[in-house]
C-alpha cells in the first residue's frame, strides 16, 4: 500500500532512528569480539592499513561489520515499510496530535502532589512498622 509521504512521518523515522542504533550499538559490541581474533586483525590492503578519513584498522573484523550493519539497517528499513507496522507508526502518531500536554506549572504542580503524598506514604508506613514491631516485640518477649 502506498502512503503519503507526511503519514507518520515523525513516528516512522523515530522507530527507524531508534533500532537504528541499537543495531549500530551491536554491531560495535561485534567489532570488539572479532578483534580477539589475530586472522581477522590482518590488513586486507598492505597499504592501506587505517581507513585516511575514519582512522579505523581496514581489516577482516571491519569489513564483516560494515556487511552486518547495512544489512541490519536494510532489513530494518523493509520491516518498517511493510503495511501492519507502517499502519502501526501512523496510527501511533496519530493518536499523539490528539493528546493535549500540560502546560509546565500544571506538571509542575502534579509533581508535588505526587512528591507530598509518596513523602506522607513513607512516613506512614515507617511510623506503622516502627508501631507494630514495638507491639509484637511486647507481645512476644513482655519487654516494652
Amino acid at each position: 500500500m502506498a502512503y503519503k509521504q507526511d503519514q507518520g512521518r515523525y513516528a516512522r523515522l523515530a522507530a527507524f532512528w531508534t533500532l537504528a542504533l541499537l543495531i549500530f550499538y551491536g554491531c560495535t559490541s561485534l567489532r570488539e569480539q572479532l578483534s580477539a581474533y589475530a586472522a581477522l586483525n590482518q590488513p586486507l590492503v598492505a597499504s592501506m592499513a587505517k581507513l585516511p578519513v575514519l582512522g579505523l584498522h581496514f581489516d577482516a573484523g571491519l569489513l564483516i561489520v560494515t556487511v552486518v550493519l547495512a544489512g541490519g539497517l536494510w532489513l530494518l528499513y523493509r520491516f518498517l515499510e511493510q503495511p501492519r507496522q507502517a499502519d502501526l507508526l501512523i496510527e501511533t502518531e496519530s493518536e499523539l496530535n490528539k493528546v493535549t500536554w500540560p502546560t509546565m506549572p500544571e506538571a509542575v504542580n502534579s509533581s508535588l502532589v505526587v512528591l507530598g503524598t509518596v513523602i506522607f506514604l513513607m512516613v506512614f508506613l515507617a511510623g506503622a512498622d516502627w508501631i507494630l514491631g514495638r507491639w509484637t516485640m511486647y507481645l512476644l518477649t513482655g519487654t516494652p
